[in-house]
Parts: C-alpha cells; sequence; structure tokens
C-alpha cells in the first residue's frame, strides 16, 4: 500500500490554501454500532479535528447493520450534494457491498482519502483450550462446522481472514461456520461469554481485553511482528495468512470539485497533525494516507480484486 509521509501530506497541504480554513459543519456517518473500527475511526477523526480547530462543528452519527451498506445507502440517499456530509468506511465495506448484493457501493459516494491499516487478530477466550495457530488448524480440520468464528459482517476483512487461514490449513473455507456481527462489542461479549470458539477483528477492537488477559492472541495477520502486540503472525506458525483493513472517510455524492479540494485539504492537514500520529500508535494503526484521484483509483482496484477474493474462498459467487 502507498503511504505518505508527514512531510508530503505537509507539502500536499500547502500547496491547497482553502485546506487551511476552518470548516463550520461536519457530519460523520459510522455506519456500524458503538465500539467497533468504524466508530472508533469516526471518533477519532472527531477528537483530532476538534482538537486541531479544523472544524467549528462535528457530529457523529452510529447506522449498523449488513456491514455498512445500510448506513451506506441511507447516507447516499439522504446526503447528495450535501459538503459538511461525509461517512467513514473500509475494505470491509467493499466485501460487504459484494455479499449483501447491496443497491448502492462505494462508487456512489465521493472517496476522500484512506486513512489507516490495521492487521486482524485472531482471539480465543483465556480458558480456550485452542492456544495457537496449530490447534485451531486440527479443530477446523477435525470439524470446521464446530468451530464457530465471531467478526464483522459476512463478506468483510474478518470473513476474508478466516477464509485465508482455512484454505491455509488445508480446510475448504466455504465450511467454515462464521457468524457475522454488527458492532465489535457485540462480537467480544460472545467471545467473552463463551458463545464462540474464536474472534476476528482489529487489533484495537481486542486491545483492552488482550492487556486484561480475558482473550489471548492465535495469531496476527501481519507480515512480521508488530511492536504493539507481543503474539505471534500466523506466518511464522507456518500459516500464509496475510491481511490488511483499511480504513477511509468519504464525502456526499454530486459535491462540487471545489467542495472535494475543501474536504480533502482538512483531512490532509489533520492526517499531517500530531494529535492523529498519537491516535495512530495508541490503536496500533498503520498510517496508509492516501488522497484524491490516487485514492479513487486504489478504492476501484480493491472493489475488483475483492470481487475476486471472495469467489475463490467460496464466499460468494
Amino acid at each position: 500500500m502507498k503511504k505518505l509521509g508527514i512531510a508530503a501530506v505537509l507539502s500536499a497541504t500547502l500547496m491547497a490554501p482553502a485546506a487551511m480554513a476552518e470548516l463550520s459543519e461536519l457530519r460523520i456517518m459510522a455506519p456500524a454500532g458503538p465500539g467497533g473500527g468504524w466508530d472508533q475511526t469516526a471518533r477519532s477523526i472527531q477528537s483530532t479535528l476538534q482538537a486541531e480547530g479544523l472544524v467549528s462543528n462535528i457530529q457523529v452519527e452510529n447506522v449498523a447493520g449488513a456491514g455498512g451498506t445500510i448506513g451506506l445507502q441511507q447516507f447516499v440517499n439522504r446526503s447528495s450534494g450535501d459538503p459538511a456530509a461525509t461517512i467513514v468506511g473500509g475494505y470491509v465495506m467493499v466485501g460487504a457491498v459484494i455479499a449483501n448484493d447491496s443497491p448502492v457501493s462505494l462508487t456512489d459516494v465521493t472517496p476522500l482519502a484512506r486513512l489507516t491499516g490495521e492487521y486482524v487478530v485472531v482471539v480465543a477466550g483465556a480458558d480456550s483450550p485452542i492456544n495457537n495457530a496449530e490447534d485451531l488448524a486440527a479443530a477446523l480440520a477435525e470439524d470446521a462446522g464446530s468451530v464457530t468464528w465471531a467478526g464483522g459482517s459476512a463478506g468483510g476483512v474478518d470473513h476474508i481472514a478466516a477464509g485465508l487461514f482455512a484454505q491455509a490449513a488445508d480446510v475448504d473455507p466455504a465450511t467454515i461456520n462464521y457468524i457475522p456481527y454488527s458492532g465489535g462489542g457485540e462480537a467480544l461479549a460472545a467471545i467473552l461469554g463463551g458463545q464462540v470458539t474464536v474472534g476476528v477483528s482489529g487489533f484495537s477492537e481486542f486491545s483492552a481485553q488482550i492487556e486484561a488477559g480475558s482473550v489471548k492472541v492465535i495469531g496476527i495477520t501481519a507480515p512480521e511482528r508488530q511492536d504493539y502486540l507481543d503474539a505471534p503472525t500466523f506466518a511464522e506458525q507456518g500459516y500464509d495468512v496475510e491481511v490488511q483493513n483499511w480504513r477511509m472517510i468519504a464525502g456526499a455524492p454530486g459535491i462540487t470539485d471545489e467542495q472535494k479540494a475543501e474536504l480533502v485539504g482538512t483531512i490532509e492537514t489533520m492526517a499531517g497533525s500530531e494529535a492523529w500520529a498519537e491516535v495512530l500508535a495508541s490503536r496500533g494503526w498503520v498510517d496508509t494516507f492516501l488522497a484524491g484521484d490516487e485514492f479513487t483509483d486504489y478504492l476501484n482496484g480493491e472493489i475488483e480484486a475483492t470481487a475476486a477474493i471472495l469467489t475463490e474462498l467460496g464466499i460468494t459467487e
């Protein structure tokens, strides 16, 4: 993934004077329930924009369901031409649009910027007999249907990660018993309550429970160990599973080029701030900033590639 350094971001910002003007209002839709990655992203944007004095009035709204596609449809239908309306989303939504046969897609909004990336972790309850990737693979091989996975929406990055692990363990991905939840809080409750075998999500959604010892990490989908997590990757355990969940912010359909440029400039300024750098470090998010037309091209490529992956894994036809 292409990554812009802070210097490049600041340079781009200086070339866009409108970006430095304070916006009077901004609304961010988080198309998921409280506690999940999109909610965390929306509220982190809110707090950073406020701390940097970039927006006078900013509000976050949660609209959960179907991997973000319910919120996306509502956003597209009611926000056309509104320069104050934005929505967060990401890789999960790309797959959910396909898996849920959504009547609207990310091609119906105005992409502004890719903000962050986050590797996926698989966790089990502290008392679970599954302690590592080998244990999980053995359980799948014995009876794939008896191993329940709690994660985000069907077709999203969590589902893809589960499918990739099954594939790496020589188990048909189509046989996995994946249970989608609309928010990270609901999935976590199922894991802690022993209702599912393992949970799949970004590190930030499980970080407090990992630190408290109420869940244990089976593996992370990074190519190498991460400084923020004392746990092995799937790759070092012999299972080729690498996937990163990126998150973005988009504007409403039908806004003008000038309105888009102002929003992109504001987000660029935010992404170059020390306050945002602190957010990334505290949550274990990787800086994958990419804005404007470059991000639009990247997004179109991800839509095409994800459709192929979902078909290959047997998640969609």
